[in-house]
């Protein structure tokens, strides 16, 4: 089995760096980082991914953008996306869901948090 190819995408790269070390340890995926919306957008158009994870809050263009402009992609309207938030951001959450992400983890990020969500999506 080719390896899994993950978009993590955030404007801190310290949080991408927490991510990417907890996917890791799931197995041999193939990771890409962005460190806001349209880098991550320019990547999606350039390779398919098997999985995108973002942050909501990032300048130039948010998490909620990008859901939406993915989810209008043909190509892209059954990828999973794990939306990464803060807590107190209940409103961003539920509007990142309703425009089609597929799970929420709450900063601070826990490893098995991260885990577990991605095993689930990806059925592995």
């Amino acid at each position: 089995m080719a390896a899994l190819k993950v978009l993590v995408v955030d404007d801190s790269p310290t949080m991408r760096q927490l991510i990417i070390f907890a996917l890791r340890r799931i197995g041999d995926f193939q990771l890409v980082e962005a460190g806001d919306g349209l880098d991550g957008l320019k990547k999606l158009g350039a390779d398919k991914f098997d999985l995108i994870m973002t942050d909501l809050n990032m300048p130039i263009m948010d998490g909620l953008k990008l859901i939406a402009m993915v989810r209008n992609d043909p190509n892209y309207r059954t990828v999973p996306i794990v939306i990464i938030t803060t807590e107190g951001a209940v409103d961003d959450r539920d509007r990142a869901l309703a425009l089609g992400a597929d799970a929420c983890i709450t900063k601070p990020i826990q490893n098995t948090q991260i885990l577990d969500t991605v095993r689930g999506l990806l059925n592995i």
